[in-house]
């Protein structure tokens, strides 16, 4: 592995700014690299030519002493963010050459910081998957391998950024988590993945799957270098209406503070039957590095965990059916010429939706229906309320909330391709944080007995990321995990 892309975006700056290498060798190691893992599928369309002309540009700055806070760091963007002059897909068929005239809200604070984009990742269609297999485009290999032998899943719907983050195709990349999509990849992929709080990253320019869920975050190597990405990408937004007017706190500042004095809640909802005793066995050992740490452990209670699960899936169908109307082979995309304009409608629609955007689609509409919106999409809501009422109560008495992020680690590809309730319940630890909006992080802590990261998750309350970096950095040193030797 080239010594430039094994360096963390913390270290990668500080080495920019001494000169010791230019932002053009640092993105031209990193473009070799993604050459030379053409197998992996992690982009759906790379921008080599994007990345050295900006990479020039940072050069520049640099010299001038200009220097953004991710002046000169390769990125990668996952291609649910609309780049200008750059095709943005949604890894869907309904979306191909779409090229948008403007840059998303995230990756413009990115790119205003002075990072540079080495292309559009790879994710399941709209972000609708857990195993980053529904993609138009092809799957997504995870860059870990099981003893077996057999190519894994990344994880979804942000496995392209998690396999290019843990590859070392890339220094960092943007997510977004809708019930799960950027810590489940996280976990899997043994990087370190955060959900900010809902409304701290703009979403404006992001393709909609769900929008009381959707929420960007960053995808990194270590805890800092996520601290560094979120503080870039966040920020208020005139142009989304759900984006918070607060100032945004210097993430980076807070860590090695310790958790000293902290309470930290462990949710006895969160051990169903069946758990994977690997699974089991390292959240056992990560209350008590925290307990070592300074940390005390406080049993609590999330009693609507159970209903989470079919929440969500009541919940983000019905706003993704909304949402993905908008996609006619009207105004841009895909067309599909019909007798009517309702046959070309439905022409359009059958031939650029994949069979899992569709299933999520008919499930949204139905519940929507009228007759069944009273006894679903209301009742779920009033549920999502309870869940939120559940964190609120917790953090009455705990500072954070320690889990498993996945209940198993990587599967193999098309394991459970025809089993959509099994794919579901990937994201069983993930969507209660998702429905109540609060913050949540997956660090790498721990490998299962086949030799396959596993992910922590950390929870806090709402606007908390501060002690959310605080516990995953004492986490973090603790596991000392052995990250992917991509090449080795």
């Amino acid at each position: 592995m080239n010594e430039l892309t094994s360096l963390t975006i913390a270290e990668a700056r500080d080495k920019l700014v001494k000169k010791e290498f230019s932002a053009v060798e640092l993105t031209d190691a990193h473009i070799a690299a993604m050459d030379q893992a053409k197998d992996l599928n992690a982009f759906i369309t790379p921008a080599p030519d994007v990345a050295r002309a900006r990479a020039k540009e940072s050069d520049q700055r640099l010299q001038k002493n200009e220097a953004g806070d991710l002046e000169g760091i390769p990125l990668g963007i996952k291609d649910l963010f609309c780049t200008e002059g750059v095709q943005t897909t949604a890894a869907s068929h309904i979306l191909e050459g779409f090229t948008p005239q403007y840059e998303s809200t995230v990756s413009q604070k990115l790119r205003d910081a002075g990072s540079v984009m080495l292309g559009k990742l790879n994710l399941d269609e709209f972000a609708m998957g857990s195993s980053n297999t529904t993609s138009y485009y092809g799957n997504v290999k995870n860059p870990w391998k099981g003893k077996d032998g057999k190519d894994l899943v990344p994880g979804g719907s942000s496995g392209g950024s998690a396999a290019s983050v843990a590859a070392h195709l890339a220094m960092g990349a943007t997510g977004t988590d809708t019930g799960g999509s950027i810590r489940q990849p996280a976990s899997f992929c043994g990087i370190v993945g955060v959900k900010p709080t809902y409304g701290r990253c703009s979403r404006w320019g992001v393709v909609a799957f769900s929008s009381s869920l959707d929420q960007a975050g960053p995808m990194t190597r270590t805890v800092r270098d996520a601290a560094i990405m979120l503080k870039a990408m966040s920020g208020h937004d005139p142009k989304d209406s759900t984006s918070a007017q607060l100032a945004v706190p210097d993430f980076e500042a807070v860590l090695g503070q310790g958790v000293k004095g902290l309470k930290i809640g462990i949710p006895k909802e969160y051990r169903p039957d069946g758990l994977d005793p690997d699974v089991a066995a390292l959240w056992d050992q990560g209350v008590q590095w925290l307990k070592d740490a300074g940390a005390t452990p406080v049993e609590i209670s999330l009693p609507h965990t159970s209903s989470a699960l079919p929440t969500y899936y009541i919940v983000a169908p019905a706003e993704a059916s909304s949402n993905l109307a908008r996609y006619d082979g009207v105004r841009f995309g895909l067309r599909v010429p019909g007798e009517s304009l309702d046959d070309m409608y439905a022409k359009t629609r059958a031939a650029g939706f994949g069979k899992e955007v569709k299933r999520r689609i008919m499930i949204g509409t139905y519940v929507l229906s009228a007759g069944y919106y009273d006894a679903y999409y209301l009742k779920a809501q009033k549920v999502r309320a309870l869940i939120y009422k559940d964190f609120t109560d917790a953090f009455e008495k705990v500072d954070a909330i320690l889990t498993p992020t996945a209940p198993t680690p990587a599967f193999a590809i098309g394991e459970k391709a025809d089993d959509p309730v099994a794919m579901y319940l990937n994201d069983v630890f993930t969507v209660p944080a998702s429905l109540a909006g609060i913050p949540g992080a997956s660090v790498p802590a721990g490998l299962s007995v086949g030799g396959l990261p596993l992910g922590l998750q950390v929870l806090t309350k709402r606007w908390d990321e501060e002690t959310l970096f605080r516990v995953c950095q004492v986490l973090e040193e603790a596991a000392v995990f052995p990250g992917l030797k991509r090449g080795a």
